[in-house]
């Protein structure tokens, strides 16, 4: 009595197994032709084959590696500069070194470890020759894999950038009247260099990214150095601390509206293939930021403790680091009410907004 109804389900499997078996075929058979054409020819051409493929493994293990391994990777990385231990402002004379040394500034000191850990702790993936090669020509960022690390870069290289520009132009200078520092024009120009270039091109030969990020992590250093020896200037007043404020509030609401966008666009869950590159840009941002807010407190520490934002700052660094808590093994962009697949980017988007809306209320008290 069971034999028909056996039968017909031995008979579905069995053209299942045939169909997976001619997909793996499929799959296959180019591998299988080249190993058998390789196979009768000579040494002289299986020799130069043969090396060229082993670079090609070499070479793909090394860029796996580099996208994977998140060298130094700390979101309590604030923590070891112990700012609040810190008590005289930027350039002002420490008298326990006798009067001969000036206070360094941790907004550069900050801005130039995120250099050092982009550029030197880890491989700078975004200019790298397989990154742009991508996925058989396809960008990585369209697909899930690969481009993650290179976000969380770009992310954090977006958030130096902006900090270089404030410094360049109001925190380094008496009230815009001073001449501009070499050294942080310097680290400005080079930082703003072309994030994708590579040894070549399309103008011909050219300088990596890579070299022009250390070339500006020089730079932050030198001032520093130089700010040290009272040589170099910095002005904590507080209009110059507003300005920055509103500098960083305007890019968070950049990156919240992107986040938004990417929402609006999509709501696959785990198949978001940009998903993942959105969420780890932001993350990025927000790593950086919070850092430079934690120095930016510690050199205008004066104007924090004359306008009582401690209450204000309070919330917003602890915003901030509980934004650093949010690492999905899988990003997802479903639904906002979705069970199965969250939005992980409406999670980091919400961070954002609390984070942008406590900065503005610093910055309305210092307008006051």
């Amino acid at each position: 009595m069971l034999d028909p109804v056996i039968e017909f389900f031995s008979r579905i499997f069995e053209m299942l197994g045939r169909g997976i078996g001619m997909v793996v075929a499929w799959f296959l058979w180019p591998f299988v032709t080249i190993r058998r054409w390789y196979r009768n020819q000579k040494w002289l051409i299986r020799g130069p084959l043969l090396i060229l493929f082993l670079g090609l493994v070499i070479s793909y293990s090394y860029f796996i590696f580099n996208t994977q391994v998140w060298s130094g990777f700390d979101p309590d990385y604030v923590e070891k500069y112990k700012f609040e231990e810190r008590s005289v402002a930027p350039g002002d004379k420490l008298l326990a070194e006798g009067g001969d040394k000036c206070a360094i500034s941790a907004i550069v000191e900050v801005t130039a470890d995120l250099v050092d850990f982009n550029v030197n702790k880890n491989a700078w993936i975004s200019s790298s020759l397989l990154s742009k090669l991508g996925l058989f020509g396809m960008g990585w960022k369209y697909t899930p894999f690969m481009d993650n690390k290179a976000a969380f870069q770009l992310g954090i290289n977006r958030a130096v950038r902006r900090t270089s520009i404030e410094l360049v132009d109001k925190i380094a200078r008496v009230r815009g009247t001073s001449q501009i520092d070499q050294n942080l024009q310097d680290a400005r120009s080079d930082i703003h260099y072309d994030e994708d270039a590579w040894y070549v091109g399309r103008g011909g030969l050219q300088q990596p990214a890579p070299r022009k990020f250390r070339s500006a992590l020089k730079n932050f250093r030198k001032f520093n150095e130089r700010l040290g020896r009272c040589d170099a200037t910095m002005d904590a007043r507080a209009d110059n601390l507003l300005e920055f404020i509103d500098t960083i509030a305007s890019d968070i609401g950049s990156t919240s509206d992107l986040l938004r966008s990417r929402m609006e666009a999509s709501d696959a869950g785990w198949f978001d293939t940009r998903a993942d590159d959105r969420f780890w840009f932001a993350y990025g941002q927000l790593y950086a930021y919070e850092g430079i807010v934690r120095a930016m407190h510690s050199d205008f520490g004066s104007v924090f403790s004359e306008r009582a934002l401690q209450k204000t700052w309070d919330k917003t660094k602890s915003q901030m680091r509980s934004a650093l808590n949010v690492q999905p093994f899988i990003v997802s962009n479903g639904s906002e009410s979705a069970f199965i697949m969250p939005s992980h980017l409406a999670t980091i988007g919400v961070y954002l907004h609390g984070v942008r809306a406590n900065l503005v209320e610093i910055r309305d008290v210092l307008k006051r």
